[in-house]
């Protein structure tokens, strides 16, 4: 598989181009914007991981353009940036997924894992959906069994979290650094108490339940599949 890196940060460029390496991977790396496009319209790449804020030309403008190719090749945007309204123009670009900076390298090699085995045949989506859950990610709404719920930005960034990662195990580390952006405290009981209330509105009025709890590992969401 082989892969384009476009970060302008020197040692987070290094650090990404050694650890994908050392992870079987063949990895390009650019500096610019400007040259991340040129590289993904000449040559073939099965992932773009792609910088938001570079030299010349940025990271929305080099998605747009790309997009604008019919180039569909998957993209993993890294930014420092954790706006709703960023996330927002990122899947409007049709980014297919992101990565909040700091983050840790193992984070970052199991989105790229599944980003190359969903391959380029599955266009990113606005809508996230399991059983009778039905989530808007550009308008930030969701809703279950025709009723809409009310969440609060963290709330429905959690949500999202476990959405895009259904059927996997999340521990609270992962959680802490994807919604909140930090470290996990073990004296802090925030996970367990944002997840409680999550589930108060997701799961208490329905029979099916979503959000489940792994004991000692972390939480879910998943649901049977039909038969």
């Amino acid at each position: 598989m082989k892969l384009l890196v476009a970060e302008d940060e020197p040692k987070t460029g290094t650090y990404l181009q050694q650890g994908l390496s050392e992870a079987g991977f063949t990895v390009d790396r650019v500096l610019t914007g400007t040259d991340a496009l040129q590289r993904i319209l000449g040559e073939t790449y099965d992932l773009l991981i792609l910088d938001v804020m570079m030299p010349g030309l940025d990271g929305w403008d080099v998605l747009r353009l790309v997009r604008a190719s019919g180039n569909k090749v998957p993209v993993l945007f890294l930014t420092a940036r954790d706006q709703v309204e960023d996330r927002v123009k990122g899947l409007e670009l049709g980014a297919d997924d992101y990565l909040i900076k700091p983050f840790a390298f193992s984070e970052l090699l199991a989105r790229v894992r599944t980003l190359l085995r969903r391959g380029v045949n599955t266009p990113a989506t606005p809508h996230l959906h399991i059983a009778d859950l039905e989530v808007d990610l550009l308008k930030r709404r969701a809703v279950r069994g025709g009723k809409r719920i009310d969440l609060t930005a963290k709330e429905f960034a959690l949500l999202e979290l476990l959405l895009r990662r259904r059927g996997e195990v999340l521990p609270k580390s992962l959680i802490a650094s994807q919604v909140w952006d930090m470290n996990f405290d073990s004296d802090t009981n925030v996970i367990e108490v944002a997840v409680r209330r999550l589930r108060v509105k997701i799961d208490d009025d329905f029979h099916l339940k979503l959000i489940h709890t792994v004991r000692g590992m972390g939480y879910m969401l998943d649901a049977p599949e039909p038969v």
